[in-house]
């Protein structure tokens, strides 16, 4: 376990109007709203969970969702209890996914951990905050007390998921091992003692599992507020393994353009959830595009503000001209990556050492999209056996670009 425990001297708020809005803004659902209520009146000082796991080394802004909300309650005064998964990415969230998640290597986790404490920083306090890792207590439990846990809960329970009941329709496999990740999930609220659990809108069924696992050890039983889902730039979930996300390390001139990428009608819901602005200037926005005003220049607005908030004013400010430079004017990205390679080197095997794309699959639809082109003439790339063959500027996708040079 890693633990910050900062002194905890900031007195308690119970402002209404803060209140009210962290238990309405960009929130899905609350068990049990008017218990939550009480509680942030009370000015007793509360412990407010969430947990990742790390299934992927980059955080992105649908995740940074609900770690607003959790800072949201840290400002308040709140104690702030991080959760990384360490040992439940093991084992694998089932939710609202549409086939089994394969295990994670403690190799690979590891992997994927080596930044993430930076990456929750750019929005906890980690100053005031508790940050733990569950293979701390997950690891120590013995079979006997996972059947006891067990027995708190049912397979009909558990057949009747969304996710699983769809896989079942469609003669899919389903592994007894993803139905014990929401014990595994409560068990952490029982050893953090939390009063409120956090999570996205898909994590309902394990964080209300909490509350049964913490009822099985005669605990007070957590509150739960569930926040809206954010949907990635196709469109779709926010996912990594989609491929679809803008992540909070992205560099400011990847992110602005990534939200530049996004659906017009995700404007408003962005704006929402991934901005600090007040409610009263997100309602004219939404207004302003009702009435016709010209999405793009919203979305201008809407990348200036996500860029700012994690890269500041002035990376926004430069983010903004470089897009402008590149999609207005056609001139090359100022911050362009620039390598060296052998002639007749594979296109795949340079985008994958670069980052470029996240693997040989992901090339090979890009390929077939007809989303990697030659910038200057706009030859598209057809063949995924491409070889560089002599210098090029490339544009991967709409926000990705690469100079390559044959090495002398």
């Amino acid at each position: 376990m890693d633990m910050i425990s900062g002194e905890k001297t900031q007195k308690i708020s119970t402002d209404e109007d803060q209140i009210h809005e962290i238990v309405s803004r960009g929130v899905e659902d609350i068990f049990i709203l008017e218990d939550l209520k009480k509680k942030l009146l009370s000015g007793k000082r509360l412990r407010i969970k969430l947990g990742f796991d790390p299934t992927s080394p980059h955080v992105h802004i649908g995740r940074a969702v609900v770690l607003w909300k959790l800072r949201a309650f840290q400002d308040l005064g709140h104690t702030a209890v991080f959760i990384v998964g360490d040992f439940t990415a093991q084992i694998g969230d089932p939710s609202d996914k549409l086939e089994k998640r394969p295990m994670l290597s403690s190799e690979k986790i590891k992997e994927n951990l080596k930044t993430y404490k930076e990456q929750i920083g750019k929005i906890i306090d980690l100053s005031q905050a508790e940050f733990h890792y569950n293979s701390t207590w997950l690891s120590k439990l013995g079979f006997q007390e996972i059947a006891e846990l067990a027995e708190s809960f049912s397979v009909q329970q558990m057949s009747t998921r969304r996710n699983f009941k769809d896989r079942f329709d469609r003669g899919e496999e389903v592994s007894l091992r993803e139905f014990l990740y929401p014990l595994m999930q409560g068990y952490d609220s029982v050893a953090v003692e939390a009063d409120v659990e956090l999570g996205g809108f898909d994590q309902l069924f394990n964080v209300k599992a909490g509350r049964i696992i913490q009822k099985h050890y005669h605990k007070v039983e957590q509150d739960v507020l569930t926040v809206q889902m954010l949907e990635g730039t196709d469109g779709r979930k926010m996912s990594s393994s989609w491929g679809n996300v803008i992540s909070l390390i992205d560099s400011p001139s990847d992110m602005y353009g990534k939200v530049m990428a996004i659906r017009d009608e995700l404007i408003g819901k962005y704006f929402l959830l991934c901005t600090r602005l007040s409610l009263d200037e997100i309602a004219h926005i939404k207004n302003d595009l009702a009435v016709g005003k010209n999405p793009r220049d919203l979305k201008a607005r809407l990348a200036r503000e996500i860029v700012t908030l994690y890269h500041g004013t002035i990376a926004a400010e430069e983010a903004e001209q470089n897009f402008t430079n590149t999609f207005k004017k056609g001139e090359l990205p100022e911050d362009i990556k620039e390598v060296s390679v052998a002639k007749l080197s594979l296109l795949v095997d340079v985008l994958l050492k670069q980052g470029l794309v996240d693997s040989k699959t992901d090339f090979r639809r890009l390929i077939k999209d007809g989303a990697i082109a030659e910038i200057g003439n706009d030859i598209v790339i057809d063949d995924a056996n491409y070889c560089i063959k002599s210098d090029v500027a490339l544009r991967i996708g709409k926000k990705r670009f690469i100079q390559i040079k044959i090495e002398k």
